[in-house]
């Protein structure tokens, strides 16, 4: 998985950040140098501590060329933009301050001494000037680093939130998804509903269907009475006709037994 770009502009900027502090620190050792070598400048000084001063530049500069030599051809280039500073020929300002200090060194009057001695005074100024303006840029890359650095986090605060502030509104999404179902279904009960009655009239109709089932049901009541009583109406009636039947048929009989004996009264001859 390939690293996220600010990942890598952040690497980059700790690489940049890096060489600006090592940046700093061999311009911090040049400005010691230069301070040497202007004290190294006062007329009073014995010809064999000019020499050995001589010979320390030389070595440093020796040292410094063929540390350039063992880098790469970008690298040669961007330590020689970093050293030159703005652009402003603070290498090539350092090579004539060491050549007007030779010619110094080899001047035959006092007056040409002098002048050189003013000229290397003036161009060292002009290195100080050049090497205070470069510390200062220096510091202000260091704190515009920390600037972006900070920057870098309230970005990456920002991201954050929007994240946060998507999601929650992917929730609020999925709730007024969720309602608007409702809502879609509640239409569809109203629509059923409204498709009835009101309640309070159902109830009205409930209510009258009672009393009418309730009157019914004591219709009932007294036909069923009545039908009771009927039928034991109907019960006596026919025990009556049972009986009233019972008793004509006992009274045929009586009058064919009585009929009979008249008949044999009357067949039979008197003594």
């Amino acid at each position: 998985m390939s690293p996220h770009p600010r990942q890598k502009q952040r690497k980059h900027f700790q690489a940049d950040n890096s060489l600006e502090i090592a940046t700093g620190q061999a311009l911090v050792e040049l400005n010691e140098s230069l301070s040497g070598v202007r004290e190294c400048l006062v007329p009073s000084l014995l010809p064999k501590d000019v020499v050995g001063l001589v010979c320390q530049v030389e070595n440093y500069l020796c040292k410094g060329h063929k540390a350039l030599e063992e880098l790469k051809d970008d690298e040669v280039i961007r330590k020689r933009l970093l050293i030159d500073g703005d652009g402003a020929g603070d290498d090539r300002r350092i090579n004539l301050l060491v050549k007007s200090f030779i010619k110094w060194c080899n001047s035959g009057s006092q007056e040409e001494g002098y002048s050189q001695y003013q000229r290397m005074l003036s161009t060292l100024s002009q290195c100080e000037f050049s090497m205070g303006k470069t510390l200062l840029v220096y510091d202000m890359n260091l704190r515009e680093m920390e600037n972006y650095e900070k920057i870098y986090k309230e970005i990456e605060g920002s991201i954050a939130g929007a994240h946060e502030k998507i999601a929650e509104c992917k929730k609020q999404i999925l709730q007024a998804k969720r309602i608007r179902k409702n809502r879609q279904e509640y239409d569809a009960l109203a629509k059923v509903i409204q498709r009835h009655p009101d309640r309070h009239e159902t109830l009205k109709e409930l209510e009258a269907l009672g009393k009418e089932l309730e009157h019914l049901s004591h219709i009932k009541e007294s036909a069923e009475d009545k039908l009771e009583l009927r039928r034991k109406q109907f019960h006596v009636l026919l025990s009556t006709i049972h009986e009233l039947q019972q008793t004509l048929e006992n009274a045929e009989k009586l009058s064919e037994v009585a009929e009979a004996q008249e008949t044999s009264m009357e067949t039979d001859p008197k003594p």
